[in-house]
């Protein structure tokens, strides 16, 4: 992929030449959802078709098909084109479905378990812990 030495738009104009490309959206949520460019708006509502959802977890992942996903424009943290001669020589190992999301829960509970380690140690140590969820970006 080469970068062109003229403008570059940083607005929504920006993702035309994206269109019927191969895309990763990452959203605020945390979701990676992995299609194809269809269409765009001015605020960056994204349309991905052949969408899948892909959750990792450790050196593994599973795909979890959700067809045609409408994006809100706000949501999207990053947003990237696929190389398709990359993306077969990733070196994680595809499980099915149930397993990662078996695994996915797994992370998701020993994560909360620390951070509530964490947050008793930061409040005997005199600080306020807010445990409300943020948005980090």
């Amino acid at each position: 992929m080469e970068i062109s030495s003229g403008p570059f738009f940083t607005t929504s104009t920006g993702l035309i030449d994206s269109i019927d490309k191969k895309l990763m959206v990452v959203l605020r949520d945390g979701r990676k959802l992995i299609g194809t460019l269809r269409s765009f708006d001015q605020f960056a509502n994204l349309v991905l078709q052949d969408t899948i959802e892909r959750i990792y977890v450790g050196n593994c992942y599973g795909d979890i098909p959700r067809g045609i996903f409408l994006i809100r424009g706000e949501n999207v943290v990053l947003l990237g084109e696929i190389d398709l001669e990359k993306e077969e020589q990733i070196n994680l190992r595809q499980v099915p479905v149930e397993e990662i999301l078996v695994a996915q829960r797994e992370e998701i509970e020993a994560k909360e378990k620390v951070e509530k380690i964490r947050s008793k140690i930061l409040h005997d140590q005199g600080f306020c812990v807010d445990s409300a969820q943020n948005d980090l970006y």
